[in-house]
């Protein structure tokens, strides 16, 4: 998804800032380890949005503290993967995925 013009652009940017918790959750999900550089990365090239390591990483201290990932230090780096915690909280936001969106719909229609 490559937003086309400026105003799409600034509300593609607005979205993922708002749902980057899910982003990332819904990313560990697949099972992978990753890190933060490894998830600026990611949101880049799927929704060509740029987030700064200001934005991506105290999130991830954030959701760390509250036990929905875990940090496993490596040589290298950091990387998180999912907790059961951060499962079922990912489990009960997708559970209620269509009264997100028809709530942003709602929003945004005329």
């Amino acid at each position: 998804m490559s937003p086309q013009n400026p105003v799409e652009r600034r509300l593609c940017e607005r979205f993922v800032k708002s749902f980057l918790d899910i982003i990332v959750l819904r990313e560990l999900e697949k099972g992978n380890p990753i890190g933060g550089h490894d998830i600026q990365i990611l949101i880049y090239k799927r929704f060509h949005v740029l987030i700064s390591s200001g934005i991506i990483y105290p999130l991830l201290y954030s959701m760390e503290r509250n036990r929905l990932i875990e940090g496993i230090s490596t040589t290298k780096k950091r990387v998180y993967r999912l907790t059961e915690r951060g499962k079922e909280r990912l489990e009960n936001t997708l559970d209620i995925s269509d009264k997100i969106l028809s709530f942003i719909k709602s929003v945004l229609s005329k």
